[in-house]
């Protein structure tokens, strides 16, 4: 590249990287006004059992369907494995703790902000795209008091609940292959389930969806709030959305893992 490219090139990265700077200190200011909020006792509860019902009904049928599939699969995929060493008793431990460290809070997560983030990021970028956000503002009321604050509330107690039934359903799946794959007594499955389970291996998954709850209520409502564009707007900005909360999800549940691991084992 001679001297003159570089003269182009160089104005333009500084200007990306400046616009990707504002936009990351405007998502967090975003997020600072959110939690002030809701420390102040500004919440519209009416407002979020509505948003947790309809938050819950979107992402319920997706959840159970593919955690029952995935308990059934590490069934299978465990009974096969331990069975050449002679030890397919132990696929119920597999199961179990697959499930609660890990994948019950990762898949719970993504399908969640896949279909409830989504639809949050399309409800507010309309909003904006035809001015009923800017309407809230010209009656007095604080927009993200009332549009934003119940969205990622309901966000943050239906997800929880979500990885539980998850969960659940993962385990029957994985005792279902075990009973009629593996001819486990249903009985011993159980017992040794139980006796697989302590505190730190519940909660060392449990812990990290509140922060899933966190990221994805975050991102969703920012890129809906600030849509722009229109009809297309919304479809880009809820693309963005889905795609920035997939890899914060991903990203953070390496980060977290590494830390639990580190302080619990």
């Amino acid at each position: 590249m001679n001297l003159k490219q570089w003269g182009l090139l160089i104005p333009r990265l500084l200007k990306s990287v400046y616009a990707h700077l504002s936009s990351i200190g405007e998502a967090i200011f975003f997020l600072g006004n959110i939690v002030s909020l809701i420390f102040c006792g500004r919440i519209r509860w009416n407002d979020v059992l509505n948003q947790m019902y309809e938050q819950g009904v979107q992402s319920i049928v997706i959840v159970m369907l593919t955690s029952f599939a995935t308990g059934t699969v590490l069934g299978l995929q465990g009974f096969t494995t331990l069975q050449r060493f002679g030890a397919k008793e132990f696929v119920a431990r597999l199961v179990v703790l697959s499930l609660l460290r890990e994948m019950s809070p990762v898949f719970t997560a993504l399908i969640f902000s896949g279909k409830a983030g989504a639809g949050m990021t399309a409800e507010l970028g309309t909003m904006n795209t035809q001015d009923q956000i800017q309407a809230t503002r010209a009656m007095g009321v604080d927009p993200i008091e009332y549009l934003v604050v119940p969205r990622f509330l309901a966000c943050f107690l239906v997800l929880p609940a979500l990885v539980i039934i998850s969960e659940i359903l993962g385990m029957l799946g994985g005792y279902m292959i075990a009973v009629t794959q593996a001819h486990l007594p249903g009985v011993f499955y159980i017992h040794q389930t139980l006796q697989a389970v302590g505190y730190v291996d519940f909660f060392s998954g449990f812990i990290k969806v509140f922060f899933f709850a966190i990221i994805v209520g975050w991102i969703c409502c920012y890129q809906g709030f600030f849509t722009q564009g229109g009809a297309t707007g919304v479809g880009r900005f809820t693309t963005k959305a889905v795609a920035y909360s997939y890899i914060a999800v991903i990203v953070s549940n390496t980060v977290l893992t590494k830390i639990i691991l580190t302080f619990w084992g």
